[in-house]
């Protein structure tokens, strides 16, 4: 019989641990913002974008995502330019990185990260944000190294 009450008590720290470790998660919340891309030919693409603004915002990212708008995305601002990796634990959609140094311009993309995995993608140099957009908008839109990003955030916005 205690056998019985100390795994009923397990069991029930158990399910209290991940049922907390669950509310803290869904107690990140973002706030949006429009995002503009601008291409050298002038063309421009519109986003909504959640802000990753603070650790607990840009660790959460966009995990456990089971799809996203395609106008849509995640705009991750490290404050200050630096390398920068990320990864793609716990993310399970695809996802087009754009690498974005501090004056807005796209510096480097990586298309198509591939869902859970935990393999590093770096920024290939120092950058001050990340745009997540769903895998293959880049590329679909036309959007390349050196276009233009625009938004309040990034304080180039009209």
């Amino acid at each position: 019989m205690r056998a019985s009450a100390t795994t009923f008590f397990a069991s029930a720290v158990l399910a209290l641990s991940l049922f907390v470790a669950g509310a803290a998660q869904a107690q990140v919340r973002f706030d949006k913002e429009p995002l503009t891309i601008e291409s050298a030919a002038g063309k421009q693409h519109t986003f909504t974008v959640e802000l990753a603004l603070d650790d607990a915002q840009r660790q959460q990212g966009l995990m456990l995502r089971k799809e996203m708008a395609p106008d849509s995305g995640m705009l991750f601002d490290f404050g200050i330019s630096r390398d920068v990796s990320m990864w793609m634990h716990n993310t399970l959609i695809p996802l087009d990185m754009l690498f974005i140094g501090s004056d807005g311009r796209i510096t480097h993309i990586h298309e198509n990260a591939v869902p859970q995995s935990d393999a590093i993608i770096s920024s290939r140099g120092p950058i001050k944000y990340v745009l997540e957009l769903n895998g293959g908008r880049a590329k679909a839109l036309g959007i390349k190294t050196g276009d233009m990003i625009k938004s309040r955030q990034l304080g180039n916005a009209k």
